[in-house]
């Protein structure tokens, strides 16, 4: 095992870095556009709070775009915020 001797100074500077580093990374990752992000079934019906069956007949109905690798569904963020944007309803005055 070798021991490396930094001057209290140098110390300060690297870790001052690699905090600078990790906030970018924090930052980065919550600026991900909805475009990029997928989701697959499980996790859309939990954040709908919706059945698997429902998520069904939104594929089936055409309501929702998905893509399918194998038997495993997909589903971007982008389109789902799309598909609720298209339901908004405001309220009447």
């Amino acid at each position: 095992m070798n021991v490396i001797t930094l001057e209290s100074e140098a110390f300060q500077q690297i870790v001052s870095k690699l905090e600078a580093i990790s906030t970018t990374l924090i930052k980065n990752k919550k600026t991900t556009p909805l475009s990029d992000v997928w989701m697959d079934n499980q996790d859309l019906c939990e954040l709908l709070h919706i059945s698997k069956r429902t998520l069904q007949h939104y594929r089936d109905s055409g309501k929702i775009p998905f893509s399918q690798v194998g038997a495993k569904i997909y589903y971007k963020a982008g389109d789902i915020d799309d598909f609720l944007h298209s339901h908004y309803l405001k309220p009447s005055t």
